[in-house]
C-alpha cells in the first residue's frame, strides 16, 4: 500500500471513529469533550438539529483557518464538517436505544474507553495529516507558531472551550475535565506509538 493511501484510510477511519467517541461520551453522561461542550452550549439556544449546526459552526471557524494556515485544510476537513455531527447523532442514538437504561458500571466503561479511541482516532487523521477539524486546527497551528507545545495549546483550547460551553447550559463532568488535561497527552501518546510508525514505517 503506497503511504497517500494510508494517509487517506487514516484520515477516513480516524474521523469516523473520533465522531463516534462522542456518542459514546453523551451516552456516559459525564460530559462530553470540551469542544462538544462548547458546541453543544451554543446549540442549546438555536432552533435546529445539533448535525447541521455543527456544520455551520464548522464552516464559519473554517473561513478562519483558511485565513490563518490554509495547509491545514484538506480531506479530513471536509469530513469533520459533512459528517462528524450527524456520526454523533447516530452513535448517540444507537447507545441510547440499544442500552435504554445503563448501570453506572457501563457508563464508566463508556467514559474510559471514549476517551481513549477519540484521542486514538484524533491521533490517526492528525498524522494522516490530510487536513484536520476546525477546531483540532487552532492547537496544532498555535504550536507550529511557537506559542507553547501542542499538549499545553491543547489544554488552553480546551479549557477556554468549557468554560464558554458551561456558561451556556451544556453539561460539563468529569469526562470533561479529563479530555481538557490529559487528550493532549495522550493524541501525543498515539502519535509516536501507533499513527508515525503506521504512516511511515520505519522511517521517521
Amino acid at each position: 500500500m503506497t503511504e497517500q493511501k494510508r494517509r487517506v484510510i487514516m484520515t477516513v477511519i480516524g474521523v469516523l471513529v473520533a465522531g463516534f467517541s462522542v456518542g459514546m461520551f453523551n451516552f456516559s453522561a459525564f460530559g462530553m469533550d470540551p469542544f462538544q461542550v462548547f458546541a453543544h452550549g451554543v446549540w442549546n439556544h438555536m432552533p435546529i438539529g445539533f448535525g447541521t449546526f455543527y456544520t455551520i459552526l464548522n464552516l464559519i471557524m473554517l473561513i478562519f483557518i483558511f485565513i490563518i494556515d490554509r495547509k491545514k485544510i484538506g480531506l479530513g476537513t471536509v469530513i469533520n464538517i459533512l459528517l462528524l455531527g450527524y456520526v454523533v447523532e447516530f452513535s448517540s442514538w444507537l447507545f441510547e436505544t440499544r442500552i435504554p437504561n445503563p448501570t453506572i458500571s457501563i457508563r464508566i466503561l463508556f467514559l474510559i474507553v471514549g476517551i481513549i479511541i477519540l484521542c486514538f482516532g484524533s491521533s490517526l487523521y492528525f498524522v494522516g495529516d490530510l487536513g484536520v477539524s476546525t477546531y483540532d486546527a487552532v492547537a496544532l497551528i498555535l504550536s507550529e507558531k511557537k506559542v507553547a507545545r501542542f499538549q499545553y495549546c491543547r489544554i488552553g483550547s480546551d479549557l477556554i472551550c468549557t468554560i464558554i460551553g458551561f456558561v451556556l447550559g451544556a453539561t460539563v463532568g468529569i469526562g470533561t475535565l479529563v479530555t481538557a488535561f490529559f487528550m493532549g497527552p495522550i493524541i501525543a501518546f498515539f502519535n509516536n506509538k501507533i499513527s508515525i510508525p503506521l504512516r511511515y514505517g520505519n522511517k521517521k
